[in-house]
């Protein structure tokens, strides 16, 4: 059985369908909106009862009933998880950075699959307990950090140390994401599960209004004293890139900061130039330098 959830990709719930009928098993899924405005009461409403409709079925997949307090107690410990995950990310505020962008795309590993789990808590136990002693210790991420910029997009997984190491030698802590802070769900409530999942996966970024978006991302601009923001346009997954519809412009225009665009992929390295988009970070930061 394949499980779906349309708020993720383009046509997502057409592809699960037709591989579905390939492999010869079924498709259920949620159907969630997209370009939300305001999680209002009716969308929460609509998703929990899609949410609660796929018990049924998993339960005659797995040949056992759901245990409600087993649920309960998962989602608690997923918003205990989310916390301390936002509060790992929180610690990105300091000067120096204890931590960089590339560092959260590896530890929010917990976070994405091992969230509900007593494991997960105690790891970011333990990373935050580390990272806010190499606060007290000014220990930064970056040696000798003059420059605070943002990540918008998906990372370019295959390139992580390269990037890393790029920036680094340039002295540019890339400190700040969407990404990483997706994984962040202070709605889950494990007095109310159903209800609560339904309202946390509609305040994603990724499913929210261009109005929303350039709110949330100024908000982060400041929040995290950002000196220039970097967009991936990422070509295989245009709903976690934010940079076509005029989004760097308004948001430079509202902020004063400095956007640049990086054109390449999440998985496709195809699409990934490493000559050109070390050219332009270089003259990118070159430009900020100047600024500060």
């Amino acid at each position: 059985m394949l499980v779906y959830n349309t708020s993720q990709c383009r046509d997502v719930q057409d592809w699960f369908n037709w591989y579905a009928k390939e492999l010869k098993v079924p498709a259920i899924g949620i159907s969630s909106p997209k370009n939300v405005v305001d999680v209002s009461e009716g969308l929460v409403d609509d998703v929990t009862r899609q949410i609660e409709a796929l018990v049924p079925t998993l339960e005659a997949v797995a040949g056992a009933r759901l245990d409600i307090d087993r649920l309960r107690e998962t989602v608690a410990l997923s918003r205990r998880c989310s916390q301390l995950w936002g509060d790992v990310l929180e610690t990105a505020r300091n000067r120096p950075t204890p931590l960089t962008f590339f560092d959260g795309t590896i530890h929010m590993g917990p976070a994405v699959c091992l969230r509900g789990t007593p494991e997960a808590i105690g790891y970011y136990e333990l990373l935050l307990a580390e990272l806010r002693q190499r606060v007290a210790d000014g220990v930064g991420a970056v040696e000798g950090e003059q420059l605070r910029l943002y990540w918008e997009g998906m990372p370019v997984w295959g390139r992580l140390r390269q990037h890393s190491e790029m920036f680094a030698s340039l002295r540019a802590s890339v400190l700040a994401s969407t990404y990483c802070s997706s994984w962040v769900f202070p709605a889950f409530d494990g007095q109310d599960p159903f209800r609560s999942m339904a309202r946390a996966y509609l305040e994603l970024f990724i499913v929210r209004a261009e109005d929303y978006k350039q709110a949330y991302l100024k908000n982060m601009l400041d929040r995290f004293e950002i000196d220039g923001i970097i967009y991936h346009d990422a070509k295989t997954c245009p709903y976690n890139s934010n940079n076509r519809y005029g989004m760097p412009q308004r948001l430079e225009a509202q902020t004063g900061v400095p956007a640049l665009v990086l054109s390449g992929d999440l998985n496709d390295l195809r699409c990934v130039s490493d000559e050109q988009t070390k050219i332009n970070v270089e003259a990118f930061v070159e430009q900020l330098l100047e600024r500060v």
